[in-house]
């Protein structure tokens, strides 16, 4: 594989993050070299924050920003109306959107002609499972669905172990979030 980017638009408390450190853990376990960083300064909970990845089959040598990213992950669709979450997109690019909108209303509203657009409406399956709208896990579940960078069972036993490291006492956030992934993975179109 080529090396790869991805540009991930949330706002802050949405888990932007930490589903491109997830995504980023789970790549590596592939034998994949990666790099998963975040973009913010002092922004508080709601404010636009930005993640990205780099993938790819050799040493990845950059250390800047991601200016042209071939696939961008939004997690709350609100930040459209402000932000060109297309910035940089190439003709062939990928874009993911948390909505309840469908891909072709979202292609029509970001004004794209060649690019492929996949959405699910991860608030949705994250209150509904989680019980608080928290984007994140579902969105990485629709990464891969869309993407097919990584295999899925392997990237979710990943996630599962490092969500098991993070929250030891609390089996019900870790399986609420697996769920929610596998519900997203199975409802993105």
């Amino acid at each position: 594989m080529a090396l790869l980017e991805i540009r991930w638009h949330g706002r802050g408390g949405q888990g932007a993050k930490t589903a491109a450190l997830l995504f980023g853990d789970a790549a590596v376990e592939t034998g994949k070299y990666i790099q998963a960083f975040p973009e913010y300064g002092p922004e508080r909970m709601g404010a636009p924050v930005f993640a990205f990845n780099r993938i790819s089959d050799k040493p990845i040598l950059q250390h800047c920003g991601i200016k042209r990213p071939q696939i961008v992950v939004v997690l709350d669709p609100t930040l459209m109306q402000t932000v060109d979450v297309t910035d940089g997109l190439p003709e062939d690019g990928v874009v993911l959107v948390n909505t309840q909108k469908t891909a072709e209303e979202i292609k029509k509203e970001l004004k794209l002609t060649t690019q492929q657009v996949y959405v699910v409406d991860a608030s949705k399956i994250s209150r509904e499972i989680l019980k608080r709208d928290l984007p994140n896990t579902p969105m990485l579940g629709a990464l891969i669905k869309a993407s097919k960078l990584l295999e899925f069972e392997p990237m979710l036993e990943s996630v599962k172990h490092r969500l098991e490291k993070k929250f030891p006492t609390r089996p019900d956030v870790v399986d609420g979030n697996i769920k929610a992934i596998k519900k997203a993975y199975e409802e993105v179109e």
